[in-house]
């Protein structure tokens, strides 16, 4: 009966563990807590305590009640690629690297982060290396050391 119970809880907890992995949530909040619909105003705002979503399994912050319900009536538009990790560290080393959320980009409807300090700014790293070919890199890369 032990036996069973075990099975049962990892039956359970191990996706739940999984699906951790495949999101940066840095402060408790993917994107460190800034609102993700506000980068597609070309904006980067944090988010406000009292408007928070929960959407698989992680949790968003945003800076207006609007804001909050667009993100619930389309919530895969407005979530960061990879993760919300670095966008070049997932393409040139197949890493998953922490971001400064004020360092973004949106490409063809989508969002990417990037990691900026000490002088690294991996936003322009990604620009200057040809952009379209670090996507591809990292689209592949991704779906490899995602979980």
């Amino acid at each position: 009966m032990k036996h069973y119970i075990f099975l049962l809880f990892f039956a359970f907890a191990a996706p739940l563990s999984a699906q951790k992995v495949n999101y940066n949530t840095s402060k408790d909040f993917v994107a460190k807590g800034y609102d993700v619909t506000e980068y597609f105003a070309n904006k980067a705002i944090r988010g406000a305590s009292n408007f928070i979503a929960t959407h698989d399994g992680v949790k968003y912050k945003f800076a207006t009640q609007e804001n909050l319900e667009k993100f619930k009536s389309n919530p895969e538009k407005y979530i960061p690629q990879y993760g919300g990790f670095c966008a070049y560290a997932i393409g040139v080393n197949s890493e998953k690297v922490d971001i400064n959320p004020k360092t973004f980009e949106i490409r063809d409807g989508k969002l990417y982060l990037f990691y900026n300090s000490w002088g690294i700014n991996t936003l322009e790293k990604w620009l200057e290396e040809d952009p379209e070919k670090l996507l591809s890199q990292a689209d592949v890369n991704w779906v490899k050391i995602k979980k």
